[in-house]
């Protein structure tokens, strides 16, 4: 069985493209796409909820040519958090390592950081890695059971750069399957208000968190409330005066301000 690791965050095109060549070239049986509830290099705010994640990972995995071998996964939401892949490997092995070999698909630039994730060793000895080219990022570091898949499809996508031009409010359908963008849309997934709604809850449990004052000010930034983004920038400028991104945002909303409402600020 061949495991895709990732947020999918949302899952998208690009995703199911490299489940498909990993089935039409025999890396595997089964391809499980491997839904991460909380990747330790990430903010937990960025991240859908577990089950939104899973819902358009089973509606794209069932809209793909192979639906009976490529599906989604629920083991990582069941373990420890946050997650490591070398957890879930351990897991995996030790319940079902007589029934099935596990083999690991990942991008050029997940496997130049696998020196950086928690027991490399594990993974390195154990696992063979399919590794298929991702745009801007050759592959610097190797292991010996490392294959790399240099006809793989590449797609110049990401979730993160999905997730903006959703909050734009621009046309994301060449990026994502037909229905699990009319999912984000009905659950009002990665709009503006959705992304406020997020970082104020985070700040609630986080209250000390620069970087998410500078998000949520972002937010309001292009919303013009110009208001609530000073006092946003304000507040991760106290958090860190050296915060040189905050300082920024403050002197073009002051600038703004000063333009626009100049019998404000000169009377």
């Amino acid at each position: 069985m061949v495991l895709y690791f990732g947020s999918f965050n949302p899952i998208h095109r690009g995703h199911i493209a490299l489940a498909e060549y990993a089935v039409k070239h025999n890396l595997g049986d089964e391809v499980a796409m491997i839904i991460s509830p909380h990747n330790p290099f990430k903010h937990n705010w960025m991240q859908a909820a577990e089950t939104d994640r899973y819902e358009m990972a089973e509606i794209a995995c069932r809209n793909s040519q192979y639906p009976e071998q490529i599906k989604p996964s629920v083991i990582e939401f069941l373990l420890e958090k946050p997650s490591y892949t070398v957890n879930t490997l351990r897991h995996l092995v030790e319940n079902y390592g007589e029934q099935m070999e596990f083999a690991i698909l990942m991008g050029s630039d997940l496997i130049n950081q696998l020196p950086r994730w928690r027991e490399p060793e594990y993974i390195i000895e154990n696992f063979d890695l399919y590794v298929y080219p991702r745009p801007g990022e050759e592959m610097a570091f190797s292991t010996p059971r490392t294959t790399f898949l240099a006809d793989a499809p590449t797609f110049d996508l990401s979730s993160t750069a999905i997730r903006d031009a959703l909050e734009r409010g621009e046309d994301a359908s060449a990026m994502l399957d037909g229905e699990v963008l009319e999912y984000i849309r009905k659950r009002g997934l990665w709009t503006m208000a959705y992304k406020l709604t997020t970082l104020t809850a985070a700040i609630g449990q986080d209250k000390e968190n620069e970087e998410l004052y500078i998000e949520r000010g972002k937010c309001y930034f292009r919303q013009q409330a110009w208001g609530s983004a000073i006092n946003d920038f304000r507040r991760a400028l106290e958090l860190n005066p050296e915060n040189k991104e905050a300082a920024q945002f403050i002197e073009m909303t002051q600038e703004i301000l000063e333009f626009r409402y100049t019998d404000i600020y000169n009377p």
